[in-house]
């Protein structure tokens, strides 16, 4: 992936993460935004597991961050004073409160608003899921 546009990977299932990541559209940043469902996870060496519980960013080098650090990562490689928030949640103990608040956000998400009715069904009856998948919406 050396030279490509970073990448930031989220559940296009989910309409809360959908809605959420068409907000960075808004940012002044080169990024190439991509449901997990429609990238080869294997080739950038991330399992389906992790890109179910969390946004990645996938960096020009290829190095992958996720959750609070994804996020803090598109900050970093935006314009304006968008880098300085950026490399803020980057220092110990905001990075700490970001990933907290990121988990919880993440674990009750099919609960807020921009949640699709499919994201409150249970996980075997969800569209496009398998019935054995514990994934949260």
């Amino acid at each position: 992936m050396t030279g490509a546009a970073p990448m930031l990977i989220y559940d296009g299932n989910c309409g809360f993460c959908t809605r959420s990541v068409r907000l960075t559209e808004r940012l002044p940043v080169h990024v190439t935004l991509t449901p997990w469902q429609e990238t080869d996870l294997a080739g950038l060496g991330v399992g389906e597991e992790r890109a179910e519980r969390e946004v990645l960013w996938v960096a020009s080098s290829g190095r992958v961050a996720g959750g609070a650090d994804a996020f803090a990562e598109l900050l970093t490689h935006s314009r304006g004073a968008w880098p300085l928030a950026g490399r803020m949640m980057k220092l110990p103990v905001i990075r700490t409160f970001a990933a907290g608040a990121y988990r919880l956000v993440a674990a009750n998400r099919y609960r807020l608003a921009g949640a699709t009715p499919a994201c409150q069904l249970p996980p075997n009856q969800r569209p496009g899921r398998r019935a054995s998948s514990g994934r949260q919406c």
